[in-house]
């Protein structure tokens, strides 16, 4: 027989799906609503997850759009549904971008899945920098290092909904095998490992439960 849990450990639904952080920068950005009932917060929770699903629509969705989404499935082909597992999100973040991501970063799906349990539900998308879907050498295309991951969640506990990113084991990326690439990786990438990514994911969390998009 299931035990039901303590209110402390229910709001750690999810944290399993989490990566554990061994080194390099790690930051939470966390949005919080509490509903009136349990039917308005499950009605928000649904809500909350279809915006997470929707990647071409994050930039739009961020009270502060400082990047913009794009999504991409396993072959390297732009599309225009929900987020899936092996898909690609490309990343457009001001600035230049990386020779080898063809101007952009690039991240890979490596996770999509739901749980749920009593009266608590969560849904988890977790992304890692990845190459270019169609770089045949397979160089990581991105600021960080392919040890890095985000992980967003949207959680209902009862009454009260949550928006979340996890970012965990950040370090710049100087691998890619490009002179101008390392040193712009360099820069952007140690300006994330210090936390100067956590605007742009505050904005977007709190972008997935606001009242209107």
């Amino acid at each position: 027989m299931k035990i039901k849990r303590t209110e402390m450990e229910r709001e750690i639904i999810g944290r399993d799906h989490i990566p554990v952080h061994q080194s390099g920068g790690e930051t939470d950005a966390i949005e919080r609503v509490a509903c009136e009932s349990y039917i308005q917060a499950i009605e928000l929770y649904q809500i909350g997850k279809s915006r997470l699903a929707d990647v071409n629509r994050w930039g739009e969705m961020s009270n502060i759009p400082l990047s913009s989404f794009k999504l991409f499935d396993s072959s390297g082909r732009s599309c225009d549904r929900t987020v899936a597992e092996g898909d690609y999100i490309r990343i457009d973040i001001p600035g230049p971008g990386t020779s080898i991501g063809k101007g952009y970063d690039w991240v890979h799906v490596e996770a999509v899945f739901s749980e749920v349990d009593f009266d608590e539900d969560v849904f988890t998308l977790r992304v890692r920098p990845s190459s270019h879907p169609l770089d045949p050498e397979g160089k990581t295309a991105h600021f960080l290092t392919s040890k890095a991951t985000s992980t967003f969640q949207i959680k209902r506990v009862k009454n009260v909904v949550y928006a979340e990113e996890h970012a965990r084991n950040e370090s710049p990326n100087m691998e890619t095998g490009n002179g101008l690439d390392n040193f712009r990786n360099a820069l952007v990438g140690t300006a994330a490992k210090i936390g100067l990514s956590y605007p742009q994911w505050k904005s977007l969390v709190k972008g997935l439960l606001k009242a209107e998009v």
